[in-house]
């Protein structure tokens, strides 16, 4: 197991994200667990943190497996994974009918996340993009792309666990991609954590308010962007 829990694997990415400290940079963590990475990230490097709503878009009788995802915008961005649909037999109704369910969810977790706080803007930013690990990347491509059409000036992909075989198709959506660990061929990010529980809404607006608080850690200005 390489991680304690979310909130180690945050502050191993910390150290790693250290010369965004002080810059313009925005961290955007992907709910629920993605959350809990990012915090401790924007805390160290006193950055703001805010959500990229992502939902996985799972098979209908095997929902845990990815068919593609859908990430929230004024145009929903839908990633498809061609292979499992095919392999899956899921017909092109029933694939709509699933991405509809999880707008719906989406919708929903805007209003309990996000209601009353102010969105943090990206366009000419720096945006790095956290979860708690990468497993297909169906998801993460959804956001990466939605993530594009608000125009960051740079987008960083900043993950504990990836499998290595990903990184070439995340950097072509991202100027630059940094795993602590590659996902190995046990091929569940859970397996790399020991303590790994399923989080609540109530974990991710907790999250959402300690990262409002100021810390030590806030910039006292801004800096010039690493190259």
């Amino acid at each position: 197991m390489s991680f304690a829990d979310r909130e180690e694997a945050g502050e191993r990415l910390a150290t790693v994200l250290a010369a965004y400290r002080g810059t313009d940079a925005v961290v955007l963590a992907l709910p629920r667990g993605g959350v809990e990475v990012g915090l401790p990230v924007a805390r160290a490097l006193g950055l703001p943190l805010d959500l990229l709503l992502v939902r996985k878009i799972g098979v209908p009788f095997q929902p845990e497996v990815a068919m593609g995802a859908i990430v929230d915008g004024d145009r929903p961005e839908v990633v498809r994974n061609e292979d499992v649909i095919r392999y899956a037999g899921v017909s092109d109704k029933d694939f709509e009918a699933a991405c509809r369910k999880q707008l719906e969810e989406i919708e929903r977790r805007r209003g309990v996340y996000l209601e009353g706080r102010e969105p943090v803007p990206v366009g000419g930013r720096t945006a790095i993009v956290v979860d708690d690990g990468v497993a297909t990347g169906a998801t993460l491509k959804a956001a990466l792309k939605g993530l594009a059409a608000k125009d960051p000036r740079h987008i960083v992909v900043a993950m504990p666990v990836i499998p290595a075989s990903l990184i070439p198709e995340l950097e072509e959506l991202a100027e630059k991609v940094i795993c602590l660990e590659d996902l190995g061929p046990i091929g569940a990010v859970g397996a790399h954590y020991r303590y790994f529980p399923q989080l609540e809404d109530a974990d991710v607006v907790a999250c959402l308010d300690a990262a409002a608080k100021p810390t030590a850690a806030s910039p006292a200005g801004g800096g010039p962007p690493p190259a």
